[in-house]
């Protein structure tokens, strides 16, 4: 008797799952961990997962491209934007949105200045045109993000200068990686010419000689751009601790960035924070 005919549902199932994985990893290199949260999945559920990456890798190969628009249905009932007024760009939106997404196309933003207009101007004018791999799987996004093709310096430099660059000096563990920093010719305050390394060697000093430090409060009062440079000022409030005796500090501070046309990123290679004797 066939040794399958004496396997339960999950057995059989169990048994074709190892099957496709050795299979992936003979064609493809597919490496599969021993996790037991993975392992802990059903049977179903993972020969679901393996099927659909298999059919993924297989209309990969073949390397066909296709646009936005004939991904959709090449719809023809989307009016242009500056046909459509004001009380009706909005429920337009929608339903593209619907429309796109029932095509699995998704398109989000980060940005709060992008409005309604422009993302429906963007995706009738431009995204319809873009150029996607043809893939056809269920349930499946493509999905796009508004500010990759039109990114808000603005907006991004500030968020970097208070959570990647303020804040991460005026907390008490010591400084490992500031994300946007420069390798050379940095400054801090009085400092100038230093390399990271010694950007952060002088941070951690300052840090060391403090119990406790708590930033309380701070805040971004203005950023400017000016072709490759860039600078975002705020306020902070904090308060440093040395055994008992705390020190109040209540100051500005500002973050100069240089945007490096190579890479196409934005580095931070200024730094000064009033009141802070580093």
């Amino acid at each position: 008797m066939d040794e399958l005919d004496n396997m339960s549902e999950q057995e059989k199932l169990k048994a074709e799952n190892d099957f496709l994985k050795m299979k992936m990893m003979l064609e493809n290199g597919a490496q599969f961990e021993n996790n037991q949260e993975l392992n802990d999945i059903s049977a179903s559920l993972e020969n679901s997962f393996l099927k659909n990456v298999m059919a993924f890798e297989k209309q990969f190969e073949k390397r066909t491209t296709t646009t936005v628009f004939d991904k959709i249905g090449q719809p023809d009932h989307f009016s242009p934007a500056e046909n459509l007024t004001d009380n009706e760009i909005a429920a337009a939106w929608v339903k593209l949105q619907k429309h796109m997404r029932k095509h699995g196309v998704e398109l989000s933003v980060i940005s709060p200045k992008v409005t309604v207009r422009e993302l429906y101007r963007f995706t009738t004018e431009e995204l319809f045109e873009y150029e996607i791999d043809d893939i056809d799987m269920p349930d499946m996004i493509s999905g796009f993000v508004y500010d990759e093709f039109y990114p808000d310096y603005e907006m991004e430099n500030t968020n970097a200068a208070i959570d990647d660059c303020i804040k991460l000096i005026l907390k008490k563990p010591l400084l490992e990686y500031v994300p946007q920093l420069a390798k050379n010719n940095l400054q801090l305050n009085s400092h100038s010419s230093l390399t990271d390394k010694q950007f952060k060697e002088i941070i951690n000093q300052f840090k060391e000689a403090y119990d406790k430090i708590n930033l309380t409060h701070i805040d971004a009062s203005s950023c400017t751009i000016e072709e490759t440079t860039c600078t975002v000022t705020g306020n902070y409030t904090a308060i440093m601790q040395i055994d008992r005796d705390e020190i109040h500090f209540n100051n500005t501070w500002k973050v100069l960035f240089h945007y490096d046309d190579e890479d196409g990123y934005w580095y931070i290679n200024g730094v000064f924070i009033d009141g802070i004797a580093f």
